[in-house]
């Protein structure tokens, strides 16, 4: 699969002006926005809810957006963030009493699946559940928090969900998040990730386009290799 998307992080965007600054990156060459959902018990911080998914889409948000729920429980506020405009819904396996039910939720409410893998996750859940999932998410950081460095063991990781994948014989896009930067992107793509959830190396420069620029130059040389 050679159809790399950018999926910048709104976690590291400018709260304020929110709607403002998503816009500015979509024109900036983002391909999608990627939401993260906390809430202060899954993991130790607290993000956005629903409200603010509807306000992007009423701002004029029309870019796919990827939900990825670090709640617990999961199933109750799903169809919240379908109402509220989500393309994709990405769940942890760990948030769910029955992540099959989960999965046909989402797929309910018309949305997009995905299942997301912390960095000690096992990928085994995926033995079951691969023919029903849109997204394989694998955090290279412990999730919570931005501006966390790398964890270079996904490296493998994400090689390994690529073979799963690849047998599988679905279009499932396997992304990857925490730590994704200009000077590990190209190693990123070669261990087989497709989407990169950027946050704070885009929304913490002064151009975004210049930064979103280096970073599709480096995959085109991938995809022309």
């Amino acid at each position: 699969m050679k159809d790399f998307l950018i999926s910048p992080s709104i976690l590291s965007a400018d709260c304020a002006r929110l709607g403002e600054d998503t816009a500015n990156m979509l024109a900036s060459g983002g391909d999608m926005v990627h939401f993260d959902v906390m809430d202060n018990h899954y993991v130790p911080n607290l993000t956005m809810g629903p409200m603010v998914c509807k306000a992007l889409r009423n701002y004029g948000i029309t870019a796919p957006i990827d939900v990825h729920l670090m709640v617990k429980p999961v199933d109750r506020i799903i169809p919240d963030f379908a109402k509220a405009g989500a393309t994709y819904i990405t769940v942890h396996p760990e948030t769910s009493e029955h992540l099959d039910r989960t999965l046909q939720i989402i797929k309910d409410y018309g949305c997009k699946a995905g299942v997301a893998f912390n960095p000690a996750t096992s990928l085994s859940y995926l033995d079951y559940v691969i023919d029903k999932i849109d997204l394989i998410l694998l955090m290279s950081v412990n999730p919570g928090f931005g501006h966390q460095s790398f964890i270079r063991s996904n490296l493998s990781k994400l090689c390994q969900a690529r073979k799963l994948i690849d047998i599988s014989g679905n279009y499932i896009h396997l992304a990857i998040d925490g730590g994704v930067k200009v000077d590990n992107l190209s190693e990123i793509a070669d261990a087989g990730a497709n989407m990169f959830v950027v946050g704070s190396a885009i929304f913490n420069t002064k151009n975004y386009q210049k930064v979103i620029n280096t970073m599709r130059k480096i995959l085109d040389q991938i995809t022309h290799s």
